[in-house]
Parts: structure tokens; C-alpha cells; sequence
């Protein structure tokens, strides 16, 4: 039953009729959904909320809206600076400046404070301490768009430079005597990380392309080659991204550009892995079979499934993320599994077709011959052929050290992995996104000027709504109390509710550091209490926190608790699938180990390298949860078809002889595919967004370390030293290998 499936499924991919058929498909069908859906990145929403409306700071933002309306939308904050001083000149011209921008405000523009209505001695009082800052605050209409808000910033930028004798945009932070513009607050910070996301479109896709086609030229030495993983990848892409746009257009999924960027890498580095482990089954039949269509239904029975099983792997892994209920992860779910699911079906598909089609001229200039062959050509050009060639290869010699040194290649890789699995423990994590931008982003600039020269805390205030039944109570009192509070201002009463009051809170740290955030249960604490004590019963229900601070305490929390849930279920699914396919459960228990000790490794190595070497402070909270998915879904796809193939090979071999040629026959492939994936993933280390440099750092590691650590060398040392126990409990294969072993 199972030979006339491969040979009916073969028949259909890569014979005469069946290979043009299935190229003609996969093109018609990524011209038609190209030329009836939008593509994926036309329908980005950079605006996309991450935390659900049952979260804390969210549920203060539902009271805040209802009983304390405000018709002003988002606001910018102008942030001037002169390192010597801000001049009576300089404050002349900003009330010049000001002036304009309010008789001639900008389309998506609400209101501006009138500096040039203010007396200069009562504009001097509203500089810095040290007379080197002002800021100059501007707020956008409720409706506006991001598109308006950055047109109007645009603006804002155009007239200074009309009015200021040297344009105050290029002005760099170590000018001295030069007056300097930045501006911040939400509504740069959300311009500027838009275009900063922006940029990285092409030049990631570029990136990608380039390295994955150099590292296959390197590799395989033939420029055919080189590029039939890409044509497949690229028609494949073709296919998915107007079905993500289409899905995305009809309100299904919501996709952000940090999403595309990482599917992007994904989809090239998964994609040309997979065209790689039929590839180079391929090329091994090829030196066999004299008929190439013969070489590819032979190729297909043997790498088929390891393709499959391993993209379900990670298809069904990140299908997981949906479970997720912080938006950023959430979000990665369906374009990423959508795209390795239909990136799974091409290499099984397509790529056979495109192989089928060229044949053997894949490989040129390095055609892979049958000895018959080479006779026949030699004979033709009146030569004789030399002796075949059994010299053994690194990977033979690598098996054969690994039988030979099961324990001692086993205790050095577990020390190695093991040293850096500990450094995992020591890393610093943030939830600052502003963090995440480059130090010289304009609005990242406007923030430091604003924290050192002003009270932090005055950038993004912490607001305390409480409501208080009516009673007397001392919450302004108390929290005024608090060491890292500096200003509480008067209290607002609801204009629905009057028992409801709200209260800014202005911290005397930066809003957005850890510290910060580690206060907000304080704040909490503090309030319940003072409502206690003013005889006020279930006060939990009676107090809400919100702001960017409070916003990030819940980020911490969420993809906490999101990890909690994710990891256990990825690992189980791994484990089922691993179970279904291999039949084993101590083989499934120890892949699983190994992935997972490689995970902790590369984030251990990730931090060494990125905080010891590079001096990066802290990396983003939720790398861990993105870092896992890929590394051990991925991971375990290398384990997955190196194991198969000695799987395969103890039903008619000694055991050890089958764990020394599924190492040569799988290594030299599994490499290959190892430093692209990681090459791919390194891309992101080119972005200017630092939490996609973090992230592609350490998954780029994380590939490396399986590609040349465990599965070459831990995961075989493991299976020499369990023996026929590694089979555990499948009988039949068990017995295989003490017959295999007597003969």
C-alpha cells in the first residue's frame, strides 16, 4: 500500500507529464492570487494593541475614556536644547515658531501652547533648571492617523528650519551653542518607529536572497543549484504573501512589520532547508541511477517524510503563539505556520518538479554520474577511467570517532552547552520599547533631554484612578508619601461619576525602566490601603492603574504567563509528533533534552556575546518566548533527519555501522543547512530595531550550536551509549538491532 502511495505521489510531482503540471500550477496560481489580492505588507498595522482589554492598564484606560474624556488625540513634545544655554534670541524665535504653527496649524494638528503670547520672564520659567531645555507641546486631533501625525511632524521640522538662521533638525546632541530640535512623546516616538520598520523591508528581503544564493554557491559550487532553491522559495512567497494580504484585508489576522520581517528570514532559511534535505538525496540517487526520474521517486521515499515531519514540527509549534494574549507573539501565528505550511508543500511539490525538468544539469558544472556513465563518457573521449575514489570523507571519520568516543564526545558537549546554558540565568531582561530603537532616533534623543534635564517621570506621569464611594480619604496624602514619587497632582473628579478620582502620578525615575515598573504594585498597595482605611471594603475593584508604565508592568506579566502556557504545550506536541513518527520514547525524551539544552546555551552565548562584548544593557522580555519556538522547532528538524536516516539504516545494519553512515550521509546536508538558516536569521542583525538584532543574534546561535554540536555530535554519542534501548519500546526495531548486531 505504502509503495504504490510513493509511487502514485512520485508519478505525480516528477514524471514526464506530472513534474509541468505541477510547475504550471504553482505559477498560475501565484499570478492569479497576485493579481486578485493585496500583498502582505500593503496591510500592516504598526498601530496594532498588544495587551487585551481585561488587563489592568487597559481596563484604566476603558474608566479614564468614559470619565475623564479629553477631545485632544495624541500628543508630540518639541523638545528644544542648547547645551550652553537657550538664549533670549533662541526663545524669540521659538515664539515665532510657535505663532506660526498657530495661525497656520497643520491639517491633523489640535492645539499648540501660545508661547508667543507669553511674557519672555514667564517663558524663561518655563526652561529647565540649567536653561538648556524647553519643551514645546503640540497635540494631534483624536481621529488622526499615523499617516497624518507623521506629515505634520514633517512639517514642523519644515517651518523651523524657515525660521531658525541653522536648521535645528541637524543639529547633533555634542553641538555646542547650537540650538537643537527633537521631537518626542507618542507621537514621535510611533512616527519614527514606523519609518525605522520601514527601511528594513527591502534591504531584509535583499539581505536574505543574497546571503542564502552566496551561501549556496560556496556550498555546491554551481549556479543552477544555487538557484532552485531560490526560484522555489520566491514562487512559494508569491503564493503566500497575497493570501496573508487577502486574509489580513478581510479583518481575519492582523500583521505588524517586526511579524514580516521575521517571516521573511523564516520562510527563505526553513524554505531552503527543506529544498536542501531533497536535494542532496537527489544527488546521492543520482550517483546510482542512471534515469533522473528513477533517482527522484527514490529520493522522494527517503526524504519525503523527514520533510514533512519536520515542517509540521514547526508548523503545529507555531500555531501554539495563537494561545498567546500579548498581540506581538499573537500575531506571529498564522503568517508563520501559513508560510512554512505552504513552504513545505512546494519542497514537496515544486522543488521535485524543478529537480525532475533539469535533471542532472542541476549540478553543473559537477554532474553527478553513475560509474556506467563515467565509463561511457571516458570511453567516448578515448580516456580510462581511474579507480573509483573510497577515500572516507569528514563525515565517515566523524562517525566513526563518535562510536569509537561515545562518552567522552558526550561529556565535553554537555559541558560546553552547559557553562553557557548557565549565563542564561543571568540576563537582564526589559520591557522598554523606546530601548529597542537606536540611541540617535530623534524621539529616543528628545527623551534623554527630557529625563536629564527635567523630572523623568513628567514624560509619561503614571495615572491612579480610584473611586472612592464618597468617603473621605488620604490617597493623594499617601502617595505623596512614596520615596520614588515626585509630584502628585490634584485630584480630578469624573464627569460621570464624582466619587471617581484621578490622579497623575509622576515618578522621580525613568517611566520606563525596570525600576519604574517594579513600583507600580507598590502604588497599588499604597492606594488599597488608604481606601481601607476610609472604611472602603473589596478595594481592589475599587482602584485602577494606567500609563506607558503600568502598560509595561502588564507586558511583563502577560508574556510571563504566556510563556508558562506556550513552552509545556510546544514541548508536548514536539514530543507526540516525535513519538508518532520515531515510535521511541526514550529517542523522543533525549531529542527533546538536547533541543532544549541548546536553547538555553544560545541564550546564555546570545547574552555573553551581546552584553559582555557589545554592552548591551538589557534585551527585550519576550525574546526568550520568540528565541524558543524557532530554536527548538527548528532544532529539532536537524535531529529529526539525521535520526531517520539512522533509523532507516538499523533495519538492515548493525546498529553502530547504521549511527556512522546516517552521520556522513545526513552531515554534510544538515550543515549546509544549518549556516543558511542561521545566515538567514544573522540578517536581522542588520536591522537598525535592536529587539530583531537580539532576536536574530541569538537564534542565529541557537541554529549554529545544533548544527555543530548537538546533532553531529551529542545526539549520535547518546544513541551509541543506549544501544538497542534507544528504540525503546518499538519491539520490532529493537529486535532489528540484535539481529543486525549477531550477523
Amino acid at each position: 500500500m505504502e509503495k504504490q502511495w510513493f509511487k502514485k505521489y512520485g508519478n505525480a510531482v516528477s514524471g514526464k507529464k506530472g513534474r509541468w503540471i505541477v510547475l504550471i500550477t504553482w505559477l498560475i496560481l501565484a499570478a492569479v492570487l497576485n493579481t486578485t489580492l493585496p500583498q502582505a505588507n500593503s496591510q500592516k498595522n504598526e498601530m496594532a494593541k498588544n495587551l487585551e482589554s481585561t488587563t489592568p492598564s487597559q481596563q484604566a484606560k476603558i474608566v479614564a475614556e468614559k470619565e475623564f474624556p479629553t477631545s485632544s488625540g495624541t500628543p508630540a513634545l518639541l523638545t528644544w536644547y542648547k547645551s550652553t544655554g537657550i538664549s533670549e534670541g533662541d526663545l524669540s524665535r521659538i515664539q515665532k515658531y510657535s505663532k506660526e504653527l498657530d495661525k497656520n496649524p497643520v491639517d491633523s494638528q489640535d492645539s499648540i501652547v501660545p508661547f508667543y503670547q507669553f511674557p519672555l520672564p514667564v517663558l524663561k520659567q518655563q526652561l529647565s533648571e540649567d536653561g538648556t531645555t524647553l519643551i514645546l507641546p503640540i497635540t494631534f486631533k483624536k481621529d488622526a492617523d499615523k499617516d497624518q501625525i507623521a506629515d505634520g511632524i514633517l512639517t514642523f521640522k519644515e517651518k523651523a528650519v524657515s525660521i531658525f538662521p541653522e536648521n535645528p533638525n541637524k543639529a547633533k546632541m555634542g553641538d555646542k551653542d547650537q540650538l537643537l530640535l527633537r521631537i518626542t512623546g507618542p507621537a514621535g516616538v510611533s512616527t519614527d518607529a514606523t519609518a525605522l520598520f520601514s527601511q528594513g523591508d527591502l534591504s531584509l528581503l535583499f539581505g536574505t536572497v543574497a546571503i542564502v544564493l552566496v551561501l549556496l554557491l560556496l556550498i555546491y559550487r554551481s549556479p543552477i543549484l544555487a538557484l532552485i532553491p531560490l526560484l522555489g522559495v520566491g514562487i512559494a512567497y508569491g503564493v503566500i504573501s497575497p493570501i496573508l494580504g487577502g486574509i489580513a484585508k478581510a479583518g481575519w489576522i492582523e500583521m505588524d512589520s517586526q511579524a514580516l520581517s521575521i517571516m521573511t528570514v523564516l520562510l527563505f532559511g526553513a524554505g531552503t532547508d527543506y529544498c536542501l534535505f531533497l536535494i542532496s538525496r537527489f544527488r546521492s540517487n543520482l550517483l546510482e541511477e542512471n534515469n533522473k526520474l528513477t533517482a527522484m521517486k527514490l529520493s522522494l521515499k527517503g526524504a519525503s517524510g523527514a520533510i514533512a515531519m519536520s515542517g509540521l514540527t514547526v508548523v503545529f509549534s507555531l500555531l501554539v503563539l495563537l494561545l498567546s494574549e500579548y498581540g506581538a507573539i499573537h500575531r506571529f501565528a498564522i503568517p508563520f505556520s501559513l508560510s512554512i505550511l505552504i513552504m513545505m508543500a512546494a519542497s514537496l511539490t515544486l522543488i521535485p518538479a524543478l529537480l525532475s525538468i533539469i535533471g542532472r544539469a542541476s549540478f553543473y558544472p559537477f554532474m553527478p554520474l553513475t560509474r556506467s556513465m563515467q565509463e561511457e563518457r571516458a570511453k567516448k573521449k578515448g580516456k580510462t577511467l581511474p579507480p573509483q575514489n573510497n577515500k572516507e570523507g569528514f563525515g565517515a571519520r566523524l562517525g566513526k570517532l563518535i562510536v569509537k568516543k561515545p562518552i567522552e564526545l558526550m561529556v565535553i558537549t554537555l559541558l560546553f552547552l552547559g557553562i553557557f546554558a548557565f549565563f542564561s540565568s543571568k540576563i537582564v531582561y526589559t520591557y522598554d520599547t523606546l530601548s529597542s530603537f537606536p540611541k540617535d532616533m530623534p524621539s529616543r534623543e528628545g527623551f534623554k533631554i527630557i529625563s536629564e534635564h527635567f523630572n523623568p517621570g513628567e514624560l509619561a506621569p503614571v495615572q491612579v484612578i480610584v473611586q472612592t464611594d464618597g468617603k473621605p480619604n488620604a490617597v493623594k496624602e499617601d502617595l505623596e508619601k512614596l520615596t520614588f514619587v515626585e509630584i502628585v497632582s490634584e485630584g480630578e473628579q469624573g464627569v460621570k461619576n464624582s466619587n471617581i478620582i484621578s490622579y497623575n502620578v509622576e515618578m522621580n525615575v525613568n517611566p520606563y525602566s525596570n525600576k519604574a515598573m517594579s513600583h507600580i504594585p507598590d502604588l497599588r498597595q499604597t492606594v488599597e490601603n488608604s481606601l481601607k482605611n476610609a472604611g472602603i471594603v473589596k478595594t481592589s475593584d475599587h482602584v485602577w492603574i494606567g500609563g506607558l508604565t503600568a502598560e509595561q508592568y502588564d507586558t511583563k506579566q502577560t508574556t510571563n504567563h504566556d510563556s508558562s502556557i506556550i513552552i509545556p504545550i510546544v514541548i508536548s506536541i514536539i514530543a507526540v509528533l516525535l513519538l508518532v513518527y520515531l515510535r521511541s520514547i526514550t529517542s523522543t525524551a533525549y531529542l527533546i533534552g538536547t533541543v532544549l539544552l541548546s536553547y538555553f546555551s544560545a541564550l546564555g552565548l546570545g547574552w555573553v556575546l551581546l552584553h559582555y562584548i557589545f554592552g548591551v544593557e538589557a534585551i527585550q522580555g519576550f525574546i526568550p518566548l520568540y528565541a524558543f519556538v524557532f530554536i527548538v522547532a527548528l532544532g529539532e528538524d536537524y535531529n529529526i533527519f539525521m535520526i531517520s536516516s539512522i533509523w532507516k539504516k538499523s533495519r538492515h545494519l548493525p546498529l553502530l555501522q547504521a549511527i556512522k553512515e546516517g552521520v556522513a550521509e545526513s552531515g554534510s546536508v544538515i550543515t549546509s543547512a544549518g549556516l543558511i538558516l542561521a545566515g538567514t536569521f544573522a540578517i536581522l542583525t542588520t536591522l537598525p530595531i535592536q529587539v530583531l538584532v537580539h532576536f536574530g543574534t541569538i537564534t542565529a546561535i541557537g541554529v549554529l550550536l545544533d548544527t555543530f554540536i548537538v546533532r553531529p555530535l551529542l545526539v549520535p554519542s547518546i544513541t551509541v551509549l543506549m544501544g538497542k534501548w534507544a528504540f525503546w519500546p518499538s519491539k520490532r526495531a529493537m529486535a532489528a538491532v540484535k539481529e543486525n548486531s549477531t550477523n
